[in-house]
């Protein structure tokens, strides 16, 4: 449907065409061995008027037939009066035929430019969804566990006999587990909304990444980046190392070693997280234990930016997870 403004710059436009329509018809009659390029600029008015404002097929036959009319009727008379051949006449249905064809193209293209305005609607309908639905997630899922964790460590300061506080305290972990997944759902969700990208200053963004970590566990930390900026989402390349680096951390001991690695070059730009915990099963390829969700994760962040994952064992124990992108200019 056309709003109010489009509806004046249409009519304004086939107004524009009459007039300029009128003065190359008074052309053709006025210079009659001379009429073939007024003939033509009617025509080619009409194609880029109907191009700009689509008019509906009735509107369009009804401006056609106008138009031949006209022109044929002044081409007629002109060949009764021997100053064009007859068979110049020919050029009025061979404009109509040409002007049916533009039309079915423009119009085939007004059709498929409205559908994607309603397909680019949907998405942001779909995206306010989404959005409701991690605020809901957030205080459905968060709410009660923080609840539940206040009590449990309150029967915990009550209780005086050790197998209670080794009951509750089972009852606190899994209720840690149960916020950390609820967390990385979080994530997922928003994952799926539109970030952009800009330029990120990659050796500063990755040293305080790893900072937050540092005070939540005792591992030995080590960053190494060239400087230099990446085109990168801040809040997306956070989450994905994060949830390495959560990995890394879940799978090695006090002590350990951790070290994020980056390389920027002319055609890719690289992340490589590398510990010396437990490794890679054997079997599957992935990390020792885990929910899964923080691969899922890293895999959806990788994935928007057209990059890849890969994880290895490191010789002597450990694994070794690269995010590798190309450089987007």
């Amino acid at each position: 449907m056309w709003d109010t403004a489009s509806t004046r710059t249409s009519w304004l436009l086939r107004i524009a065409w009459g007039l300029g329509a009128l003065a190359c018809v008074i052309a053709m009659i006025l210079y009659p061995a001379r009429e073939t390029i007024p003939f033509h600029l009617i025509w080619i008015g009409l194609s880029l008027v109907y191009g700009f404002a689509v008019w509906r097929p009735i509107e369009l036959a009804a401006m056609v037939v106008v138009t031949s009319t006209v022109t044929g009727a002044v081409l007629v008379h002109h060949a009764l009066t021997g100053y064009i051949h007859w068979q110049e006449i020919a050029e009025v249905p061979l404009s109509i035929v040409l002007i049916f064809v533009i039309a079915a193209h423009i119009r085939r293209r007004h059709i498929a430019m409205t559908q994607l305005a309603a397909v680019a609607e949907l998405d942001h309908k779909q995206a306010e969804l989404r959005q409701d639905l991690m605020r809901q997630i957030s205080h459905e899922l968060r709410t009660p566990i923080t609840v539940a964790r206040g009590y449990t460590e309150l029967v915990r300061e009550r209780a005086g006999d050790p197998d209670t506080a080794a009951d509750t305290q089972i009852v606190l972990e899994e209720l840690d587990k149960l916020a950390d997944i609820s967390r990385r759902l979080i994530t997922m969700i928003q994952l799926d909304a539109r970030y952009a990208r800009e330029p990120v200053e990659l050796q500063a963004a990755l040293e305080r990444i790893v900072r937050r970590w540092i005070p939540a566990a005792d591992r030995e930390w080590s960053v190494r980046s060239p400087k230099g900026q990446v085109l990168a989402n801040r809040d997306r390349l956070e989450a994905a190392l994060d949830c390495l680096l959560d990995n890394a951390v879940k799978f090695t001991r006090p002590g350990d070693r951790i070290g994020v690695t980056a390389t920027i070059d002319r055609q890719a730009w690289s992340v490589e997280v590398a510990d010396s915990g437990a490794g890679l099963d054997a079997t599957s390829g992935h990390p020792a234990s885990g929910s899964g969700l923080g691969l899922a994760t890293v895999r959806a962040v990788v994935e928007s930016w057209d990059g890849t994952v890969t994880l290895r064992g490191r010789d002597g124990g450990g694994t070794v997870a690269t995010l590798r992108f190309p450089v987007t200019t």
